[in-house]
């Protein structure tokens, strides 16, 4: 790898984040990127000064000792990290070649979907939450409702609702549309029902009772203060609506608001929707992740087939 110039290389680690960041990925993801880098950088022996130190050898070493506690989807996401940072110094003219491709890319076993148990889950999850909670000491089923409902029904990802402004909903009525800020920074455009159009005015309306008119540029989902709601405030949200609904049991070991998103996902391929509708409305990069909806799908309706008490005398009679 011949060095065209150099310099520490936490400096290069900083241009590579911000021109990341042009892209609009969500602060976490940022974060990530920063985490699995220097990580890695850690444990790299000789502890490399400049970029020119961060040889195949040095690279595949520190990645060895990186994967040893670790799973494979860990190291995999690493590995991407560091890849993209090289080709990042490759297009700089910092760095003339990638040396991760010298380094093994652990295979990892594609992630199956992780929807919510009990085919009437979804329904009595809203039903409960959207009755005020005595116990609780600001009650807001407005609100809450619209967090389950933004997964439930548009399949939004975590960092996609906190990316929510007022004025994402857009359209006429019986034509509204969510503008979704995606991962890695990609836009796309979700139709929304009626219901889920009703329940983001209930929202609004509440909001407006409580703190006054939000601004279209104002984050879409606060605290009972008004404040933008963080990361781990939704989290503990979904979870305190899972507890009152009395359905802990059927939420996937973690998945928490994930398993709301690949309930909307799943019910989509139970409807008989492709692969690439899928794909569009998730905001997948990948149609196999999409298709993967579909074979859950199919191989639910076969185990439900296998069950018939019918196709069981069947095979006893065979």
């Amino acid at each position: 790898m011949v060095l065209m110039h150099d310099t520490g290389i936490g400096t290069y680690i900083d241009e590579f984040l911000a021109a990341r960041a042009t892209r609009k990925p969500s602060v976490h993801t940022l974060n990530a990127y920063r985490r699995d880098l220097m990580l890695v950088l850690q444990l790299a022996e000789p502890a490399p000064l400049t970029v020119s130190d961060l040889s195949p050898r040095v690279l595949r070493s520190a990645f060895a000792r990186f994967a040893a506690d670790r799973a494979p989807a860990s190291v995999s996401r690493a590995w991407s990290s560091w890849n993209a940072f090289f080709t990042f110094l490759v297009t700089e003219g910092v760095v003339a070649g990638n040396p991760m491709s010298a380094v093994d890319k652990p295979r990892t076993v594609p992630l199956s979907p992780k929807p919510l148990r009990g085919e009437d889950t979804p329904e009595l999850l809203l039903r409960t939450v959207s009755t005020a909670d005595e116990r609780q000491r600001d009650p807001w089923p407005e609100r809450d409702v619209l967090v389950l409902a933004l997964a439930l029904c548009a399949g939004l990802r975590l960092s996609e609702m906190l990316a929510l402004r007022v004025g994402s909903v857009s359209g006429r009525d019986g034509e509204r549309r969510l503008e979704v800020s995606g991962k890695s920074g990609r836009p796309r455009s979700v139709p929304i029902d009626s219901g889920l159009d009703a329940a983001v005015g209930r929202y609004l309306e509440a909001r407006r009772a409580r703190f006054g008119r939000a601004q279209p540029t104002a984050p879409l989902l606060v605290d009972r203060r008004g404040v933008a709601l963080q990361r781990g405030g939704l989290q503990y949200l979904v979870r305190s609506c899972y507890r009152r609904a009395g359905v802990g049991d059927r939420v996937p070991r973690g998945a928490q608001l994930h398993a709301l998103r690949h309930t909307f996902a799943t019910r989509l391929a139970e409807d008989g929707a492709n692969a690439s509708e899928i794909m569009r409305l998730m905001g997948h990069a990948s149609l196999a992740t999409s298709q993967s909806y579909i074979e859950v799908t199919a191989d639910q309706q076969r185990a439900a087939v296998r069950a018939n008490r019918t196709n069981r005398v069947l095979r006893e009679l065979a």
